[in-house]
């Protein structure tokens, strides 16, 4: 197993909150042959912005060519997911419900009424720490631009007009209906759902592949050279590796403050993820990195338990199995505090740091 830093994640974008520290890129040789009928495989990568992110794929295979088929089967399915789940194109099928009049029922195709059958489920297993229609909220406290800190009229306005719970799914017909003026946001689902329709249409094909879509991993299983390496990000210093996993299936997921959040004019910060039950943005400096088998639900859950904090998390996530782990830094020496599920212990070979200062907060 290859272990390299790319440090070229830090040029020209936003570096991720999973930093890829596996195999290195383009036509690279191997010695083991693993899943490719014996022969040496061939590594090929492609980098390509996606749903407002950059995606870096990786795919091994019997040659070059073949290779590079592969990776523009896996780019267009994200593509055709971004086509429908997109907030920023108006031709999409969110941005065609969002836009819907209030009451009247609006078709979708059948992978959409899928989708939303399992927000809903999801919803309603966090208690609403999970919604996606919140872009009232999202557009109120100007999340998309410089940020800026509502009234409270126009806040509790924004909050009234949010909420999945606004809308009705006809699983029967496939129709959609807004019972309020609710704006739906991927933000919180779209990789993860886009990941696993990649994983879907790759399922019966030869060859391993690697996805590093803007922070959230996904993998079909191992690498030719054995587990995929991956290096999760601290909490402040996002170019820096604090904990490297070994990856043989599924997909890790994090949620953060980021450089992505806003600070006002008089030093405030507004975090860049609402919560949806009090309309606020959530304002923490730690992160929550999820490991789960189904990349949405890793996505989903990763969203949540950040809005949940640590302490609200870790009593949620614990007893239902979920695999996650809370990360902060240490006010004054800026180590790196970590607190896991049983799950996530039981999958990586994590041990909780000493309780410390940050035991204090949530």
């Amino acid at each position: 197993m290859r272990t390299l830093t790319l440090n070229r994640l830090a040029v020209g974008r936003a570096v991720p909150w999973v930093l890829w520290l596996g195999a290195a890129a383009c036509a690279t040789g191997s010695a083991s042959g693993r899943d490719t009928g014996g022969t040496y495989p061939v590594r090929i990568e492609r980098t390509v912005f996606l749903m407002g992110t950059y995606a870096t794929f990786v795919a091994e295979t019997v040659d070059r060519q073949t290779g590079l088929a592969k990776l523009e089967r896996m780019v267009r399915v994200i593509e055709e997911t971004e086509a429908e789940l997109s907030t920023w194109r108006d031709d999409s099928v969110l941005s065609a419900l969002n836009g819907q009049p209030v009451g009247t029922p609006l078709p979708v195709p059948a992978a959409i009424c899928g989708l939303f059958s399992r927000i809903a489920k999801w919803h309603a297993a966090t208690d609403g720490a999970f919604d996606p229609a919140v872009g009232n909220l999202i557009k109120a406290w100007d999340l998309r631009g410089e940020g800026r800190e509502p009234d409270d009229g126009e806040a509790l306005a924004a909050l009234a007009a949010s909420g999945f719970d606004k809308l009705v799914l006809d699983a029967v017909s496939c129709a959609v209906t807004r019972r309020a003026a609710v704006i739906l946001d991927a933000g919180g689902f779209g990789k993860g759902e886009a990941l696993d329709r990649v994983r879907e249409a790759e399922r019966d094909r030869r060859g391993a592949w690697f996805i590093d879509f803007g922070g959230q991993v996904a993998v079909s299983g191992e690498s030719s050279d054995g587990p995929w390496s991956v290096g999760l990000a601290h909490p402040a210093q996002r170019q820096k590796a604090v904990l490297e996993l070994t990856l043989v299936a599924g997909s890790i997921a994090t949620s953060s403050g980021s450089e992505r959040d806003r600070v006002t004019g008089d030093g405030r910060r507004i975090g860049h993820i609402v919560d949806p039950r009090n309309g606020r943005p959530v304002n923490r400096t730690g992160s929550v990195t999820v490991w789960h088998e189904n990349a949405f639900v890793a996505d989903v859950l990763s969203t949540a338990l950040y809005v949940m904090g640590r302490k609200e998390g870790i009593a949620w996530a614990g007893p239902r199995g979920i695999a996650a782990c809370f990360f902060s830094a240490d006010p004054h020496s800026g180590d790196v505090v970590f607190r896991t599920t049983p799950a996530f212990k039981a999958r990586f070979p994590v041990h909780d740091s000493p309780p410390g200062e940050e035991e204090t907060k949530d």
